[in-house]
């Protein structure tokens, strides 16, 4: 067996154990962990500590600094809460008691879009847990195709994706995918894809949180060739722990609001992940560096010319 793969299988054992550990300890003693990981993580060994207050500088001007890192440590624990739901899920949520961990809101209008004769793109952002998403409309009774990037560490990717697959999840490849996506929405199923992914310097730039953000192009595109409704969905905590509000937070279909161009639909889309996230900002991913700009210098001084030209139009 090759080195890397002895390391991976070692990692994936380590992940396992410390699984096996959160399935065995009440979810409210996870809560109360993950209260005292937030503290660890977030105020003793400060991890991304500079891109997390920078990133949250950036979208909420207006915190002081002891504001910024209060909300960065409810961020931290948001994500150990969600791992420790994540791992107790498939113990925990069932087709006959769902309902007493999730409530549902306008949810009923992904119902008939899921039902109707025509292919569904449901978008999620980095939110909430999104992980428990795609496993709940699952028990549902309303598959998904989701495209997902490959783990590096293949031992950890086939125990993920077991998850992710359990409840009737089908995932596809990030790379190569393309035609498993025309067929599904050939067949009007329904598409669901993480929006807020770096697409790079030639992906399509709009703003979002006061700053311009990559976006894959795809996303608009698979909506405009196949005519699919958009439908952004959240599933955001509202209580304790395995307590979830799921909903519909807007809509854009083609047939009915009219054709849109790549960047609007995108920036349709990315206008409905802020105001989710800024209902609840502690429930978003500001460990992740969302707002990495490697375009070249003059591009995205152009970029910033043509944006502050449209302002002043706008306030003349």
């Amino acid at each position: 067996m090759r080195p890397k793969l002895v390391v991976d299988y070692l990692v994936y054992l380590i992940v396992r154990i410390f699984i096996c550990v959160v399935q065995a300890t009440a979810l409210s003693v996870c809560a109360r962990a993950s209260k005292f990981l937030a503290w660890l993580a977030n105020d003793v060994l400060k991890i991304r500590g500079k891109l997390v207050d920078q990133n949250l500088k950036h979208a909420f001007p207006d915190l002081t600094a002891d504001q910024r890192h209060k909300l960065a440590r409810r961020s931290w624990y948001h994500l150990c809460l969600m791992v420790c739901e994540i791992a107790h899920a498939p113990r925990k949520l069932h087709d006959t008691n769902w309902h007493k961990s999730i409530q549902m809101h306008d949810i009923h209008v992904q119902i008939e879009q899921a039902l109707g004769r025509r292919p569904v793109v449901v978008l999620l952002g980095h939110f909430g847990n999104f992980e428990l998403m795609g496993y709940c409309t699952g028990l549902l009774g309303f598959p998904t195709y989701t495209v997902a990037r490959p783990l590096d560490n293949p031992f950890l990717h086939k125990y993920l994706e077991e998850f992710r697959s359990a409840t009737g999840q089908i995932i596809l490849p990030k790379q190569g995918s393309a035609p498993y996506i025309e067929k599904v929405l050939e067949q009007n199923g329904t598409l669901a894809l993480l929006c807020d992914q770096n697409a790079g310097p030639k992906g399509c730039w709009v703003e979002f949180m006061n700053r311009p953000a990559s976006y894959h192009k795809a996303i608009s595109v698979f909506s405009m060739t196949s005519g699919a409704p958009v439908v952004f969905l959240y599933m955001r905590r509202i209580g304790g722990p395995m307590q979830f509000e799921m909903g519909v937070e807007g809509i854009y279909d083609p047939a009915r609001d009219g054709a849109k161009g790549v960047k609007e639909v995108t920036q349709w889309y990315n206008d409905m992940l802020e105001r989710v996230v800024r209902r609840d900002p502690e429930q978003y991913w500001w460990v992740h560096n969302r707002w990495k700009d490697d375009r070249p210098a003059t591009k995205r001084r152009k970029e910033q010319e043509k944006k502050e030209a449209a302002r002043v139009a706008q306030a003349a």
